[in-house]
């Protein structure tokens, strides 16, 4: 059980994570200062520090929970039976929903110190994070297009795709209704999407593969 001064500090870090998603969400991550999240939380610029050495440190715990969570879902997603294609489709509704549960603290997740989608060793723990949901992205193109895990087409392709479902959902970003009535609405739309982005693909391939051949 947490002593009182325990429960205090606990309150006042939440109050902090608090006060840092409003300001972040509102105003975004770089105008927002150490000092003006401390004044948001009700604390003094001194005590911020206490619990919080920097910024990026608030991005960390702000952002790691929710990520590690949709990343533990697409490979709950992954693992089984099912057609490539299927669980392509399944791991992209899943992301395009998580975002649009998320709205507000979209850019934060995805595009806050983000780095190359193929970083291998990157600093950040959010960006290894973000990375390893692109590469299961990756892994179950691989699946679908057949392709060699070093051949330069599959992260083209992988790239390609992120920036599809990324397009979907700054699309819907400020929209007034709720997940549930676009995830209602617009699920064929998605999928339709998915499908004709993945038809391209093999036939970009295999036009590719028959020029070669007369080649």
């Amino acid at each position: 059980m947490l002593t009182k001064q325990e429960q205090r500090s606990e309150e006042t870090k939440k109050s902090i994570l608090l006060a840092a998603g409003r300001l972040f969400a509102g105003r975004g991550y770089d105008v927002v200062t150490m000092r003006e999240i401390a004044k948001e939380a009700g604390c003094s610029h001194t005590t911020i520090y206490i619990y919080f050495k920097d910024k990026e440190a608030l991005l960390q715990q702000l952002s790691l929970p929710p990520l590690q969570n949709l990343a533990s879902q697409m490979e709950e997603l992954l693992v089984g039976s099912g057609e490539p294609e299927e669980k392509l489709n399944n791991v992209s509704l899943a992301f395009v929903e998580f975002c649009l549960s998320n709205r507000n603290m979209y850019s934060l997740f995805f595009n806050v110190k983000s780095v190359r989608v193929d970083e291998q060793a990157p600093e950040l723990e959010i960006n290894k994070v973000r990375n390893e949901m692109f590469g299961k992205l990756t892994g179950v193109l691989q699946a679908c297009l057949r392709l060699g895990r070093e051949d330069e087409r599959l992260l083209m392709c992988s790239r390609i795709y992120f920036f599809t479902l990324h397009g979907i959902v700054s699309t819907y970003t400020h929209s007034e209704e709720s997940v549930d009535q676009l995830m209602g609405r617009l699920r064929p739309t998605f999928l339709a999407a998915f499908g004709v982005l993945l038809s391209g693909f093999k036939e970009m391939l295999e036009l590719n593969r028959n020029g070669m051949e007369r080649g």
